[in-house]
């Protein structure tokens, strides 16, 4: 199973894109699901559907054709099919302080709670090959850094205070409860933990394995817009997820030759120069903005010919090499960045900003930092088996 994950930020038309890609796989005989965990779902809109209708169904996939199904998370049902007991206690909690029902069980659904109930449906899905491939339509880049987070820091709490936690109450909540202005959680809550940590388990795994899961990032050729493809380009890279493809979405066509457009073709072209130049070697593709409003199959297969061509496959597996990695080793930090075919002699290196800028020849690469190296200075590199590893320092 193929896991093609689609995330940029809110507005740039991610969503038209994966369902595009669901369409181009459909149509290529792969059992696809579409699936959205943006809470401001627009899947439903996006293949022109009833949405009355259509959100009847929200939580279980609604088949478009019989290669084709789509799904939109709705996080209600989710908290009755996985979330009871730990809802129901945080309601009673909210209840004592005078929060009144209806809100208590608003404010009972915590951040994270849809993003994690997806990665069940994901983990579900891999173990019993439900489908060929899963599309991903993401929510906007920080809700979509959450979610590729969430296993990891699960896994942490599970081990390290879970176990502490669940006795710890087990012994003192009989005292507990007779002075306490509300019970502390019951050990059903403590269960019901426990159940969602084992659905979720392993993937974290799928999700990091780059012949599994790919992420697509989906950008407009304006300047805002780049800076939060950059950064959404380094967290993923420092979870170990693979971005295989960035997408330029809604770029003026050559032939819009309108005067009042001039300013509009100039700032788009410095631009994607930029992204090419940022990016490499991963891929860059061009969509243009499209006279109408990409709405209904047969407009979505209209943008799938433009993003995959002829018979592209959007499954296939292009990229499993990751174009750099951050490691802690011995108190320092370290970014090893995969540079093929280069030589010692014509490497050179500068820091600029939050970004390191690598030089081979006259090609140009740049590895955005993380926060907690942004103010290392690069102090030593060297070059193994086609690999640059450049020692990251405190300034003096």
């Amino acid at each position: 199973m193929r896991i093609l994950l689609f995330t940029g930020k809110g507005g740039v038309g991610k969503t038209s894109l994966a369902a595009a890609t669901g369409v181009k796989l459909a149509e290529l005989n792969h059992r696809t699901l579409v699936m959205s965990i943006d809470a401001a779902h627009s899947l439903g809109d996006s293949f022109d559907l009833d949405t009355d209708l259509f959100h009847v169904q929200t939580s279980d996939p609604l088949p478009i054709n019989d290669r084709l199904s789509i799904m939109e998370l709705n996080i209600q049902k989710e908290i009755k099919r996985h979330w009871k007991e730990i809802s129901s206690y945080i309601s009673a909690v909210l209840r004592t302080t005078g929060v009144t029902g209806v809100e208590a069980e608003e404010l009972a659904i915590l951040p994270g709670m849809e993003e994690l109930s997806a990665m069940m449906y994901i983990n579900q899905y891999w173990r019993e090959r439900s489908y060929d491939a899963v599309v991903l339509d993401a929510a906007p880049t920080a809700e979509s850094m959450r979610f590729i987070s969430m296993p990891t820091t699960l896994d942490w709490y599970m081990k390290h205070i879970f176990p502490f936690q669940r006795n710890l109450l087990r012994a003192v909540r009989p005292i507990a409860n007779r002075v306490a202005p509300f019970e502390l959680p019951t050990d059903s809550y403590f269960l019901n933990i426990r159940d969602l940590f084992e659905k979720l388990e392993g993937v974290n795994e799928i999700l990091e394995d780059p012949q599994v899961t790919s992420v697509r990032l989906v950008t407009n050729p304006e300047k805002m817009v780049l800076r939060e493809t950059q950064r959404a380009f380094v967290y993923f890279s420092l979870h170990g997820l693979t971005v295989d493809t960035v997408i330029v979405n809604r770029l003026l066509p050559a032939d819009v030759t309108d005067g009042w457009f001039k300013e509009w073709h100039k700032s788009q072209e410095k631009v994607l120069n930029e992204i090419e130049e940022y990016f490499a070697p991963v891929p860059v593709k061009r969509v243009p903005l499209f006279e109408h409003e990409v709405l209904g199959k047969q407009r979505l297969e209209d943008l799938a010919e433009v993003l995959y061509p002829g018979q592209q496959d959007p499954s296939a597996v292009t990229r499993t090499e990751k174009s750099y990695t951050f490691a802690k080793v011995d108190g320092g930090y370290e970014v090893q960045v995969l540079l093929p075919f280069a030589t010692k002699g014509e490497v050179a290196l500068f820091k600029k900003g939050d970004e390191l800028v690598v030089e081979v020849g006259t090609l140009r690469r740049h590895i955005g930092l993380p926060r907690s190296m942004e103010t290392l200075l690069p102090s030593r590199a060297r070059l193994e088996n086609q690999v640059l590893t450049i020692e990251m320092k405190e300034t003096q």
